[in-house]
């Protein structure tokens, strides 16, 4: 089983479009190399001519764990889920003002549980809990990070986001 406090990390995160989230990354990477943490990151630090999913799980064999960061992406104003159902025990509802991430940001961690690899999930404030987080292995492990909760506090009161 490989460590987490080893010196190689996956940082994944999509690419900022708001001045408080690139602000974020920044002083999340400069946290990793302050803790000796070296981050590494797709299109940033690596490039790889492969299909995506492929490039990515090259990479995470050579990494020792997964760092997500789920920012908001596109905005859904108002959704129906489950609409138009049939089945009795089926109802369908209503969502306002949810924010999705990056289809990536539930891959990625998905596919590094499934290398064995510790993974730690950020959602920025309102991004939808997608199911991958909601009920997979994945949620206790962030749920319970005390080092998760520092970087959330610190983010919200440095980003000026809500």
């Amino acid at each position: 089983m490989r460590r987490f406090d080893e010196s190689i990390r996956f940082l994944s995160y999509p690419k900022p479009h708001i001045s408080g989230q690139q602000r974020f990354i920044e002083r999340l990477e400069e946290y990793l190399r302050m803790h000796s943490l070296e981050p590494r990151t797709l299109g940033v630090t690596d490039y790889d001519m492969d299909a995506p999913l492929k490039a990515i799980r090259r990479l995470m064999l050579e990494f020792n764990g997964l760092i997500t960061v789920a920012f908001r992406r596109s905005l859904i104003v108002e959704a129906k889920i489950r609409a138009n159902t049939d089945l009795p025990e089926i109802q369908e509802s209503r969502m306002t003002d949810g924010w999705l991430s990056s289809p990536y940001c539930q891959i990625e961690p998905a596919m590094a549980y499934q290398l064995g690899l510790p993974v730690l999930v950020l959602r920025e404030k309102g991004v939808i809990q997608g199911d991958c987080w909601k009920k997979a292995l994945l949620a206790p492990i962030c749920q319970n990070s005390p080092w998760m909760m520092k970087l959330s506090i610190t983010w919200s009161r440095t980003s000026g986001m809500p």
